[in-house]
């Protein structure tokens, strides 16, 4: 299949995905977005950013080729992180319309037949899963989003993400259907330090800005399936990169999630240096009520989850794993207070602190 052919203007959507090592899962990505695509009748094209992969991506793409009945385009560049993909990615598209697809992720076959249904809305955010077929390791993280984003999982339904509702809600650049200069809008005014983007936010910082101008739909109807990371240390490698995500995700927000992340960094090693100090003087008294209220502490998600109609494999996940994910989402943390240290003098959204020049 040669590349992008014809007048680009007949392009209904260009299909970016962002790719690093990813060789197992990407045939099947492939696959099933061509499948979706077929089904919905639009005119499409496909571009793969391979973002430095070591492994298999060149293979995969070139027997991809071969079969694929949509055009595919391949951008390779050194590894540089999802942000600068993306924007490579969607800078290249012929359509004034992309879908964002991880290469983890499964479209459901009728997801954009379903979306093609709906010409009124222009902006669509995934309902994505997670594999219920993963090993245990990888349901870990079912626990804390059935707990923060039961307003909306609790009963999944069409639902419009504006701002007062952004935190309350599933959301993602993994599965999202935006228009093309609406998104690197957003990636401008959200421009990192290239030499640091790796270690950036490339969907909550760019989807907040996103629906401060206009609403997302996120809808069963346009699904997806997400293959988490099925290893432990897979597991822990993405958790001490999302720990630093997550600080840039949120820092210089509102004083309150500055606060929140200033906690979340100096409780732990406060409690674990109070532990020390109470167990070497003897204070058992108090180092068993220590102990106690920090068990009751890792105890409430699970016991939120639960009551949030959470499924027991992903608690017990959560059970398992939640010391060692602590200890390294904590690392990560750390790592992301010091490389997005400016960001908490800077208002980004929200309850704004400052206004930050770019």
């Amino acid at each position: 299949m040669s590349d992008v052919a014809g007048d680009a203007d007949r392009i209904e959507l260009s299909v970016v995905i962002p790719t690093f090592n990813a060789a197992p899962w990407l045939s099947s990505t492939l696959d099933a977005m061509i499948e979706a695509v077929v089904r919905s009748g639009m005119t499409a094209e496909i571009i793969v950013v391979d973002d430095g992969s070591t492994d298999e991506t060149s293979l995969v793409l070139e027997g991809f080729r071969e079969r694929t009945v949509v055009p595919l385009r391949v951008i390779s560049q050194n590894n540089r992180g999802r942000f600068l993909a993306r924007w490579a990615g969607v800078s290249a598209a012929a359509a004034h319309r992309v879908l964002l697809l991880d290469a983890r992720v499964v479209l459901d076959a009728g997801s954009l037949a379903h979306v093609a249904a709906h010409p009124e809305v222009e902006s669509w955010n995934g309902h994505v899963v997670t594999d219920p077929a993963t090993p245990l390791v990888g349901r870990f993280w079912e626990v804390p989003t059935s707990v923060f984003w039961r307003h909306y999982l609790a009963r999944p339904r069409p639902i419009d993400i504006t701002s007062q509702l952004f935190d309350r809600v599933p959301k993602g650049t993994g599965c999202l259907i935006i228009g093309r200069d609406e998104y690197l809008r957003v990636a401008r005014e959200e421009w990192p330090d290239e030499a640091t983007a790796h270690l950036v936010s490339d969907d909550t910082k760019l989807l907040r800005s996103l629906v401060a101008s206009a609403p997302l739909r996120l809808d069963p109807g346009f699904a997806a399936v997400y293959r988490p990371r099925t290893s432990v240390p897979s597991f822990l490698s993405h958790a001490f990169t999302r720990g630093t995500l997550f600080v840039d995700s949120y820092a210089g927000t509102t004083r309150g999630r500055n606060l929140a992340l200033v906690a979340l960094i100096a409780l732990p090693p406060l409690a674990l240096f109070t532990v020390v100090v109470l167990a070497g003087v003897g204070a058992w008294g108090a180092f068993a009520s220590l102990l106690v209220a920090v068990v009751l502490a890792l105890a409430a998600l699970p016991v939120a989850a639960l009551l949030a109609r959470c499924s027991w494999r992903p608690v017990l996940s959560y059970l398992v794993y939640v010391l060692p994910f602590g200890a390294v989402f904590w690392a990560g943390l750390t790592r992301g207070a010091v490389v997005h240290r400016s960001a908490f003098r800077h208002g980004r959204g929200g309850d704004r602190i400052t206004v930050e020049s770019r």
